[in-house]
């Protein structure tokens, strides 16, 4: 039987180890700005990206006025405005492209977990001095009932769901063994600590510090066992869910926003050959993120 999880408030200093680096900018960056806090970002290959939403448009515009700025796509570091969701889909499309570039958020949006705070002056200088965070996605490798395999990759988490009234059964292997022989619920989710705040956190699963090297599994309205919450495990964890009884109680596979529906067997790996880059300002604390 897994081990339960810590308590979701529980300190998690011992556990991890700070390894922030410092921006890939120059703090000499900030002697291209003049008196009043402009700065020429495109001469230093930053790039501007935005949300959709009226208040991160608002915010561009604000920004593209004080600022000059080099084309996203060629850029090497990028400023985005919005909320985690937005963070996240740029993330997801730097993923797509093999080109991961530095990203110094600010937060337009609601939560802001992965976001700095919005402040239109000494942008230059902010990004010059911020903390290098490195957060690695999980790879999905899911095969079908069919025997079709896909694979995905996840930022926040890959979840498991069932795809009918019935509940689902679901066995739980951890480094190869089997941990839980049969977790009837509704579904399961494993979690990064980016990923934390999320999906995990409306199940009830432990808030995982940025630097922690930590992933949570986190039933999703367990049946039986009824009191297991779920596990704290090392992110070199291999986690392996299996469907029992899988044509009868089809489950589905959703790694951040891709589905794969009928899933027989579900394997997660923390994928560190494809490590993003998030830049915080450093008053931030980033070990209570």
């Amino acid at each position: 039987m897994l081990a339960p999880q810590r308590d979701s408030g529980a300190p998690l200093q011992n556990a991890y180890a700070f390894s922030g680096r410092e921006s890939v900018l120059s703090a000499d960056a900030a002697k291209l700005g003049g008196n009043d806090g402009t700065t020429d970002l495109a001469a230093l290959k930053i790039g501007l990206l935005s949300s959709t939403t009226e208040v991160a448009k608002a915010a561009e515009a604000m920004l593209r006025r004080r600022y000059s700025w080099a084309d996203a796509d060629h850029a090497e570091t990028l400023v985005a405005l919005g909320g985690d969701g937005f963070m996240l889909q740029t993330l997801h499309a730097m993923l797509d492209k093999g080109c991961p570039k530095p990203v110094f958020g600010m937060n337009r949006g609601t939560v802001g977990f992965l976001m700095n705070d919005w402040r239109l002056d000494r942008l230059a200088e902010r990004i010059a001095g911020a903390k290098a965070i490195r957060v690695a996605p999980l790879q999905m490798d899911a095969t079908t009932v069919a025997g079709e395999t896909h694979r995905s990759a996840a930022i926040n988490e890959v979840s498991l769901l069932r795809e009918t009234r019935q509940t689902a059964k679901i066995e739980i292997l951890v480094n190869g063994r089997v941990a839980l022989p049969e977790l009837a619920c509704d579904g399961v989710l494993v979690a990064t600590p980016a990923g934390s705040t999320a999906y995990n956190l409306s199940a009830r699963g432990p808030i995982l510090p940025l630097q922690a090297k930590m992933l949570a599994l986190t039933p999703i309205s367990p049946f039986r066992p009824r009191r297991w919450s779920g596990a704290i495990l090392p992110d070199d964890t291999a986690v392996c869910f299996r469907i029992l009884e899988a044509e009868n109680r089809p489950v589905s596979a959703v790694a951040d926003q891709v589905e794969v529906r009928d899933v027989a067997k579900v394997e997660i790996t923390l994928d560190r050959e494809r490590s993003l880059t998030l830049l915080f300002d450093p008053e931030h604390a980033l070990d209570e993120r």
